[in-house]
């Protein structure tokens, strides 16, 4: 693992089109964000730039040319982001890049510590965290970083929906309900949030299947603890409770042939009996 990112998104959150608007950029005209035509190409500011070339690394999308062509191309999957499993898809793939450092830390490792939070908390929690692998990050920079990570997942209170209504509502992965804002607490004027854990009736089964055939982690018998607990696994990214996973596995079982769901001398289990191919499940749920 390199050193942790917290920066290079010039504050802004990822907007809704900003990785169809990054992958034509590169595919349609050959050229790179640095060159002195983005600005025109792209029709944003330079610092907007310089975030749209950060989200679409971020995503993986650079080192990934199958997928982000599969996705965006004009006769893609979903190039314009209208289907919630995209979504879901997307998320995954900005915790499991792990290029925005903070998506990992908080989905793998902070929301074991805590389900509410402050964005005070988060700070507190990055600035020992990068201590801990000793290095250096500044404070203001965690500060805005998490300031972006809440505008991506978190819906605009009431109080917020006053201010740019388009800016606000125009985070891509506000949708997937995984963080929220909770009800002030009495005499406590900080804002607090929340990790949404429980069932996700909107996340495909076909997604979930991708998510665990993409972890290099897992073999061909995975015990639920590793898919509930292990580094990236869906328990994790989705925050899935026990159960919640289990009733995704029950579907998957249900639909797939190759996969079996089973409970041995207390032992619960994943077995894939059949040569699973990942680019696959994603044409079986687009089909």
């Amino acid at each position: 693992m390199g050193n942790l990112r917290f920066s290079g998104h010039e504050t802004f959150h990822c907007r809704n089109l900003w990785l169809k608007k990054g992958y034509d950029f590169i595919h349609d005209n050959d050229k790179g964000f640095n060159d002195e035509t983005a600005v025109v190409d792209l029709g944003v500011g330079k610092n907007m730039v310089g975030s749209i070339n950060f989200w679409y690394k971020a995503f993986g999308f650079y080192n990934n040319d199958k997928l982000s062509n599969d996705l965006f191309s004009e006769d893609g999957y979903d190039p314009y982001l209208e289907d919630i499993g995209t979504i879901w898809l997307l998320h995954y793939l900005l915790v499991k890049t792990n290029r925005a450092s903070i998506y990992s830390i908080l989905f793998n490792q902070f929301r074991k510590e805590r389900v509410e939070f402050t964005k005070d908390h988060l700070i507190n929690y990055l600035m020992s965290y990068s201590e801990a692998r000793g290095e250096s990050n500044s404070e203001n920079t965690i500060e805005k970083d998490v300031g972006v990570f809440i505008k991506n997942y978190v819906r605009p209170s009431k109080t917020d929906s006053k201010k740019n209504i388009e800016d606000l509502y125009s985070s891509l992965l506000m949708e997937l309900g995984l963080v929220k804002q909770m009800e002030h607490i009495e005499e406590d004027n900080r804002d607090w949030y929340r990790f949404e854990l429980g069932e996700k009736e909107s996340l495909p089964i076909e997604i979930f299947l991708y998510s665990i055939l993409n972890n290099d982690q897992f073999g061909n018998s995975i015990s639920i603890q590793s898919l509930l607990n292990d580094e990236n696994a869906p328990g994790n990214i989705f925050l899935l409770s026990p159960d919640d996973l289990i009733n995704k596995i029950e579907l998957l079982v249900n639909h797939y042939n190759g996969l079996v769901y089973k409970e041995d001398a207390g032992l619960k289990e994943l077995q894939i009996t059949t040569d699973f191919n990942e680019e696959h499940i994603l044409e079986d749920y687009y089909a």
